[in-house]
């Protein structure tokens, strides 16, 4: 900081000179914030990460489904470091920190599958994923692979590379389509061919899902 800058009318040696100390203090709060993710969970493949999105579309979602958790992913290790295979535009690999901090308030949980995957699955999950790498968001949920959103994704990969099904699939006219969230988006993505029988998997179907329990939650 120039030494021409005052503060009350003191140079800012003074007052401001507790600049880097604040800093310090803010530094190591930031840790001891992350410090439970990393002594208490330890990132696996296939590990599959809930938060609330900050999207146009996460309220809508949330109305639809009851569901708090509106946006999902799944961790893959890559060169030993954690990232979250999630659907956005386009299907993309986030580090994995900076994916838990994104969400709404910072809130997240993490869940594994009661029974274990095997050296065998994960690869498979690698091998799964990667044709999925850089195709687009779909915005209207289509069962189709060309396009893919976020449960869709987890869901599918489970299924080709594991042979699990997290979650019963349920048709769209099964969801409170009634909120004014809902059928804002319900127009605008669909006009007034909206396709009530097009089968779905939603973030909250796969989040109660017995086949899963929570490893890490903040």
């Amino acid at each position: 900081m120039r030494s021409g800058l005052r503060y009350r009318g003191r140079t800012a040696a003074g007052p401001l000179h507790a600049a880097p100390k604040v800093m310090r203090c803010i530094a190591l709060l930031l840790c001891l914030a992350l410090a439970p993710l990393a002594n208490a969970y330890t990132p696996e493949d296939g590990d599959i990460v809930f938060h609330t999105s900050t999207s146009s579309q996460s309220a809508a979602v949330q109305a639809a489904t009851g569901s708090r958790y509106s946006h999902m992913g799944m961790v893959l290790l890559r060169e030993g470091r954690p990232y979250v295979l999630e659907a956005v535009q386009p299907v993309r690999y986030t580090p994995l920190q900076a994916w838990l901090q994104r969400g709404l308030e910072g809130r997240y949980v993490i869940k594994r599958t009661t029974t274990p995957l095997g050296p065998a699955d994960k690869q498979r999950l690698h091998a799964a994923a990667a044709p999925y790498i850089g195709r687009p968001y779909d915005l209207t949920f289509e069962w189709s692979d060309q396009r893919i959103y976020c449960s869709e994704l987890v869901w599918k990969l489970y299924r080709d590379a594991a042979g699990i099904e997290l979650a019963p699939l349920a048709r769209l006219d099964s969801f409170n389509l009634q909120t004014p969230a809902v059928r804002s988006k319900l127009r605008e993505r669909y006009g007034n061919r909206i396709p009530l029988a097009e089968p779905v998997i939603s973030p909250a179907a796969i989040f109660d899902s017995p086949l899963l329990m929570t490893v890490a939650q903040h």
